[in-house]
């Protein structure tokens, strides 16, 4: 009898989407004569039994596709909002799996992914997960296929900035995304020959980074570029946000949980406007011009990079070959030139940042980029 298999993207949209969906589908039906349906719009779409089938006219002409075929949503399957209420539809779920009579359930996603996933599969279900995202921050696997794509586009535009800042004489501090990991504006800041590089993972010191502007100006270099995190934040309030962390995490009971989350919500919409905020303490404290650039949802669109496609079908056809052997709750991780199987218990709720002596924090570093920690 044929293995049935079901297929979602879940999270946000992301390069390579459509390449993992392919090698996932077409090794499926290709090479193990398995039968696959599409879910769409992530887990609300398996909720509401919204399905399409995939096969090889559907799989045809994706692979060079951004986005996701499949629709995607953030949907939780233990929050889902349904007539203005947050309700748990885990159940459903499991029902619609079992009326679709699948044997495995492949959920292709970042973080809050694994950690969905690993509840299903805790209901019972068959669940393996394939990891996606341009923050490039989920556990366990060397890379997470959009992450090259997005690495490209912000180096891109770094590149595009310096004749801008040099013509100018200017500040250009360029928003980059990532909330928790610096991965993105860690590898475009180097790659693209940023002067300034400021993390989540290492507050900051404004005097430190406005001093490093300054020397490049006395040196005869009036301009400079600043590829900043989006979550990057200055000594004493990157605390205070680790410390609000915490404390909406560790909270125990729903009083303490609703306050914490309160105040973080109220941390975070404080300081929406960093970056602006960021670029005018630089043109006080330096005597310079400065002009923000926010990339923002420009970094997860359009074509994947050859790497992102590579991986993403590597990965795609790996998940295939375990299903086939019966290995479930997983997640496929890259090891080199090898994937591999990790248990979902040691992916969800762990994040993978920039270590701060990693080596491009260390190459960096030697060739002079302020990181304002010094």
């Amino acid at each position: 009898m044929a293995i049935h298999i079901g297929i979602l993207t879940s999270g946000g949209d992301s390069p390579g989407l459509n390449a993992a969906i392919r090698g996932v589908g077409k090794s499926a039906t290709n090479f193990y004569d398995m039968q696959v349906i599409g879910i769409r719009d992530g887990f609300r779409g398996l909720v509401e039994n919204r399905i399409m089938q995939l096969d090889g006219n559907t799989l045809s002409g994706i692979l060079t596709r951004g986005g996701t075929i499949l629709g995607t949503s953030r949907e939780k399957p233990h929050r889902m909002n349904f007539n203005g209420k947050r309700q748990d539809m885990t159940d459903v779920i499991v029902n619609n799996y079992q009326a679709h009579h699948l044997d495995a359930l492949v959920c292709i996603g970042g973080g809050g992914t694994q950690k969905n996933a690993l509840q299903l599969m805790e209901k019972g279900l068959n669940i393996i997960t394939l990891p996606k995202t341009i923050d490039n921050d989920v556990a366990h696997t060397d890379t997470t296929f959009g992450f090259d794509t997005a690495l490209g586009i912000a180096t891109d535009a770094i590149d595009r900035l310096h004749s801008t800042a040099h013509s100018h004489h200017r500040i250009i501090v360029v928003e980059i995304m990532g909330h928790r990991a610096g991965w993105l504006a860690l590898g475009s800041g180097l790659a693209g020959g940023a002067d300034v590089i400021l993390l989540p993972e290492i507050a900051y010191d404004i005097e430190s980074v406005a001093e490093s502007i300054r020397a490049r100006a006395v040196g005869g270099k009036p301009f400079s570029i600043v590829a900043v995190a989006e979550g990057a934040l200055p000594k004493g309030e990157s605390e205070q946000y680790r410390m609000l962390r915490k404390r909406r995490s560790e909270a125990g009971n729903k009083r303490d949980r609703k306050n914490a989350k309160a105040e973080l919500a109220a941390f975070e919409a404080a300081h929406a406007n960093h970056t602006v905020t960021l670029s005018r303490q630089l043109e006080e404290l330096t005597g310079l011009e400065s002009r923000v650039t926010i990339l923002g949802y420009l970094q997860r669109g359009g074509t994947p990079s050859a790497a992102d496609r590579l991986l993403a079908t590597r990965l795609g056809t790996a998940c295939t070959d375990l299903i086939s052997k019966g290995v479930f709750g997983v997640m496929v991780a890259s090891k080199g030139e090898v994937a591999v199987p990790v248990p979902l218990a040691e992916v969800a709720g762990n994040k993978k940042l920039v270590p701060t002596d990693h080596p491009w924090v260390v190459s960096a570093k030697r060739i002079g980029i302020n990181f304002g920690d010094s």
